[in-house]
């Protein structure tokens, strides 16, 4: 069944005004009807999709971790988790961060708090636990995962924070020598 028109827009239209307020506020100093206000939906429209401003957060972050969780497994099944024989036209994670770079720029400024790299880390973490091929016990298994997965982040923490200067294939072919390196 197809999601009526109108309420995608709304959708859309509660996460955006939820950006912006989020670029001036805490989440849990925005109330629901300055987030409607914004949105230009009344509270009636918010309640039918939405419980509460977390709720939509939730939501929202819902989405994109799904959509990182795409970015990530697609170059990789496609090279048949063989992570060597990727090429760097293939790293999608970096086109995911652009495409929710609002997000992300919400959420790596040092007024945000840590849980949200956390639940990023654990995306990434995990898929990396899926793709790597190692000879090695559990434990160092899990070890390589939080490294690798704590270098991606840093890599997209400065990308963000630096203002997205790089171009996404500059950043493809430097998350490659680094893998490489280490």
């Amino acid at each position: 069944m197809k999601t009526d028109l109108r309420v995608i827009k709304t959708k859309e239209n509660l996460q955006n005004a939820l950006l912006h307020l989020l670029e001036d506020k805490e989440l849990e100093k925005i109330s629901i009807s300055e987030l409607c206000k914004e949105a230009r939906v009344n509270r009636g429209t918010f309640y039918l999709h939405f419980a509460s401003v977390e709720d939509l957060f939730s939501h929202y972050f819902q989405e994109i971790t799904e959509d990182l969780r795409q970015a990530y497994d697609e170059p990789v099944e496609r090279v048949k988790h063989r992570l060597q024989d990727l090429q760097p036209h293939m790293i999608r994670i970096f086109h995911h961060v652009k495409k929710f770079s609002r997000f992300y720029t919400i959420v790596f400024n040092q007024n945000s708090p840590l849980m949200y790299y956390y639940d990023l880390l654990d995306v990434i973490r995990e898929r990396l636990l899926k793709s790597l091929e190692t000879d090695t016990g559990v434990t160092e298994k899990n070890y390589q995962a939080s490294y690798a997965a704590n270098a991606v982040l840093g890599i997209v923490i400065e990308w963000v924070t630096g203002g997205y200067k790089e171009t996404v294939e500059e950043l493809n072919e430097m998350i490659l020598k680094f893998s490489k390196i280490y």
